[in-house]
């Protein structure tokens, strides 16, 4: 089985991608960090085989981390989850071994089939040089796109569907969410079914995920 962590800053985008990943039996086990500090300890106790990383990782940040997961997991296969006008943290992030990328709500079938990509062709040892790891980022390209290549319509929110939207990508509750913003919990809800109805997202996971990928929150 291969073993895959899931690392993102957002709570709500994180735990919707370790139940995508929970249903692709050879992702087992499924593990998850929110910093890249919470990354490198998971690897040093069980290095993973794949490694779901956020483009925007809060603190040290994405490239830090791969730094770090590449002392201790070395073949471990890093795949970014990025959206529009990341292409120069992909960049930076493949130059030093990242593999490939994918949105934040990437399906469980394409999951699926990266995970069996992955496995067919475990990834080059870091100790391979720049020229072998360039080579293999390209392995992956049949399975992603990158941020440009989804050609979605532009979606207008208003700054307080805006300001719900990232409570929601922080794991907040509608009540949590009108305390800090001062409003009642029945105005956040009416927020939130505009911006859901906007985005043509049927929840909150999906709401916050099609946020990150359309760049309306970081």
């Amino acid at each position: 089985m291969a073993g895959v962590v899931v690392c993102h800053g957002s709570t709500v985008v994180r735990e919707r991608l370790v139940l995508t990943a929970l249903g692709v039996p050879s992702l087992t086990p499924v593990r998850s960090a929110s910093t890249a500090e919470e990354l490198t300890a998971l690897a040093r106790r069980i290095p993973p085989t794949i490694v779901l990383l956020d483009a925007h990782l809060p603190g040290p940040g994405p490239v830090e981390a791969i730094r770090r997961l590449r002392s201790l997991a070395p073949t471990a296969t890093i795949v970014m989850l990025a959206v529009p006008g990341d292409e120069v943290a992909l960049d930076r992030a493949i130059s030093i071994g990242a593999r490939g990328y994918l949105a934040p709500d990437v399906g469980r079938a394409e999951l699926s089939a990266v995970a069996a990509h992955v496995l067919a062709s475990p990834a080059v040892p870091a100790t391979a040089g720049p020229t072998a790891i360039r080579a293999e980022s390209t392995l992956m390209d049949a399975m992603v796109e990158t941020p440009t290549q989804r050609g979605v319509e532009e979606v207008s929110l208003t700054k307080r569907e805006i300001e719900v939207l990232v409570g929601m990508s922080n794991g907040r509750s509608n009540s949590q969410i009108g305390a800090e913003l001062f409003l009642s919990e029945d105005t956040v809800k009416t927020h939130a079914r505009r911006l859901f109805r906007k985005l043509g997202a049927a929840d909150r996971a999906q709401a916050v995920a099609i946020g990150l990928r359309r760049g309306l929150i970081r």
